[in-house]
């Protein structure tokens, strides 16, 4: 991936953390959202791996759809 594209892809993450609310929830403490963020990544590695996708992808969609709608 060249340094652009990884750039951009990273700001594009950056921004689904702050769509969550979660630098507001979590009060900026990169420590707690590190520590959520490899609690997620241990739920990846689970045998409910392919069930928390799922929810997930669902959530994801739901609120990418209500956004467009708002926005």
């Amino acid at each position: 991936m060249k340094r652009r594209e990884r750039t951009r892809h990273l700001i594009e993450l950056g921004g689904l953390v702050q769509k969550a609310n979660l630098v507001e929830l979590m009060k900026d403490d990169r420590a707690v959202l590190l520590g959520a963020f490899l609690s997620l990544a241990d739920q990846m590695t689970g045998e409910n791996r392919e069930a928390h996708i799922a929810l997930w992808r669902r959530r994801g969609t739901q609120s990418f759809t209500a956004n467009k709608v708002s926005d």
